[in-house]
This record gives C-alpha cells, structure tokens and sequence, in this order.
C-alpha cells in the first residue's frame, strides 16, 4: 500500500515556491515570473528507502495568514488542505528580510493553530535564490542558528533558478517527517523516480 504525503509549499510573493516545485519534478525553470493566483496540486512519486510514497504538493498563493481554524481554511479556496498537511515548506528570499519575516509569522500560526502537537508536524524553510548570495540580507549562520535552535525547524538554502539543493530540500523534508514517527527504522533517505509526466527524476 502507497502512503500519501501532503506538503504544503507556502511563502510570500516571488520568492520562487513554483519554481523550486518545478525544478523538483520537470527539471524545468522559466526566467518569466508568474504570480501564484489559485492553488496548484502536483502528485510526483518518491521512493524512500524502498518504500514509495505519493506526494500531494500543495502551491499555496500568497496568504495573509495560516487558517486558525477548519471553517476559515474551507472559505478560502487558497488554504484548502494547508492545515491537515504532514508537512510544510516555508519559502523566503534570501535577498529579501521581508520575505523572511512573513515566514516567520506563518510558522509561528502554524504552531499556534495546528490541530494536535504542532511540534511534531516536520516544517523546513528554505531560503531560495543562493545564486544571489552577494545580496543577501543576513549571513546563512546566523539564519541557520536562528531556525535550527530557536523556531525547531530544519534549514536548507537553493537555487532554484540552478537546480542546486532543490532535491536535498524535499530529502531533508522527508527526513524530518520520518524522524518524527511517519516511518520507523529509516535512517538514510533516497529518492529515485522516473523519467514520465508528474513523477520525480532524481539525482
């Protein structure tokens, strides 16, 4: 039996959610941005260890907060799903503090309105655009320690626009969640998939 994994990919405007979405399963990047306006559902295939997992990736647009509550997640059309994930994905820019700061107010809701132990639901940031690193806001250790030892959360940094760190990113995500109870017995985390339509082609 195929277990199924939601994660939701949540960040504010232009700090790359699709494009590191994209990268994951198409290899594929477009230098055009384009807004996220509706919520985009992608189903790729990992296998983890020899167990396959389906995946529900969630493209969440720009909200203005996480849904304290199931009514309001079912009156926004945006937030459909985003309170029950397994898992979430905060995006930020690197170049960008304000970006970094609406990460932080989403993760802190997250704790605050998730049903159940919050601390036990596996959350990454990311900080995307690496290939801009002469532009950003502050050091990668200082972020990291900040992430990492105070908020509880595990920290990659990408580029999306170069495809680096993008499959480390849901590797980490992965091993998060299996620390956390999804799996037992699971301590190296591979992914393979394969070269079709909607699937993952890795690494």
């Amino acid at each position: 039996m195929v277990e199924t994994l939601s994660i939701a990919v949540i960040g504010a405007p232009g700090v790359g959610k699709t494009s590191i979405i994209r990268q994951f399963i198409y290899n594929d990047f477009s230098e055009v941005y384009t807004p996220t306006r509706t919520r985009y559902v992608y189903r790729p295939s990992v296998i983890l260890n020899g167990n396959m997992y389906e995946l529900k990736i969630l493209d969440v647009p720009p909200i203005s907060s996480f849904p304290s509550s199931s009514s309001q997640e079912w009156l926004d059309l945006r937030c459909r799903g985003v309170r029950n994930a397994n898992a979430y994905i905060l995006v930020y820019d690197i170049c960008c503090v304000e970006s970094f700061e609406y990460v932080k107010m989403i993760r802190q809701q997250i704790v605050e309105h998730r049903e159940g132990s919050s601390s036990e639901v596996p959350i990454l940031v990311v900080g995307n655009k690496r290939d801009l690193q002469r532009q950003r806001f502050m050091p990668r250790r200082a972020v990291s320690v900040l992430v990492k030892k105070t908020w509880k959360c595990g920290y990659v940094e990408c580029s999306a626009k170069f495809n680096w760190h993008v499959v480390l990113l849901f590797k980490e995500l992965l091993g998060i969640a299996v620390a956390r109870g999804m799996r037992q017995n699971h301590t190296s985390i591979r992914l393979q998939g394969a070269l079709q339509r909607n699937r993952c082609t890795i690494m």
